[in-house]
C-alpha cells in the first residue's frame, strides 16, 4: 500500500524551479520505495551516488516524476502548495518559526519579493531581531511577547487562503 511522503513537496518546488539534484533527491526516491511506490526510474535514481551529473539527473528525475503522475507544470501552485506544506508542519510549533520563515524568507527573496511572500520575509527579520534585541523595526507592534502569536495568526491565514483557492478551483 502507498502512503503520502511529505517531503514530495519539496521535491516538487525543486523540479518546478530547476533546481540542482542533490543527495534529498536520492533520499526522497528511498522513501517513496519505502512507502511502497515503484518503477525502474525511481529505483535508478535511489541508486545514484556522487559525482552527480545535473544533465543526466534533471532527465532522470523528469521521467521519475512522469512515471509517479506528479506534476511541477505550475511553478506558481506547485510552489503554494510547498509553502503550505511547511507551514502546516510548523503552524503549532513556535520553537521551528525561525527554521520555517528563514526558508520562507529565501523564497521570497529568490522570487524577487513577490508581495505574497513578503509578510514571511519581515517576520523573519522581526523574529530574528527579537531574539537577540528588544526592539525590531519590520512589524508593526510585534515584540517578544507576542511575536510568535503573530507568526502562528499569518501562518494561519496564509493556509486558509490557499485553503480557499483550492476549493475555488475545485469547483
Amino acid at each position: 500500500m502507498e502512503t503520502k511522503v511529505l517531503t514530495t513537496y519539496k521535491i516538487l518546488k525543486e523540479k518546478a524551479f530547476n533546481s540542482d539534484i542533490d543527495e534529498s533527491w536520492i533520499n526522497w526516491a528511498i522513501e517513496m520505495i519505502g512507502a511502497g511506490y515503484e518503477g525502474d526510474h525511481l529505483y535508478e535514481l535511489a541508486g545514484i551516488s556522487r559525482p552527480y551529473n545535473q544533465f543526466e539527473l534533471q532527465d532522470l528525475t523528469t521521467k521519475v516524476l512522469k512515471d509517479l503522475e506528479l506534476d511541477f507544470s505550475n511553478k506558481e501552485l506547485t510552489l503554494k502548495n510547498y509553502v503550505y506544506f511547511i507551514i502546516t508542519n510548523s503552524i503549532n510549533k513556535p520553537e521551528t518559526y525561525l527554521k520555517t520563515l528563514r526558508e520562507l524568507n529565501t523564497l521570497c527573496t529568490e522570487l524577487d519579493f513577490d508581495k505574497e511572500y513578503m509578510d514571511f520575509y519581515f517576520l523573519y527579520f522581526a523574529k530574528n531581531d527579537l531574539i537577540e534585541s528588544e526592539d525590531q523595526w519590520y512589524w508593526t507592534g510585534a515584540d517578544r511577547t507576542n511575536i510568535d502569536s503573530i507568526i502562528r495568526t499569518t501562518f494561519k491565514n496564509w493556509n486558509k487562503k490557499i485553503e480557499e483557492e483550492r476549493k475555488k478551483n475545485a469547483v
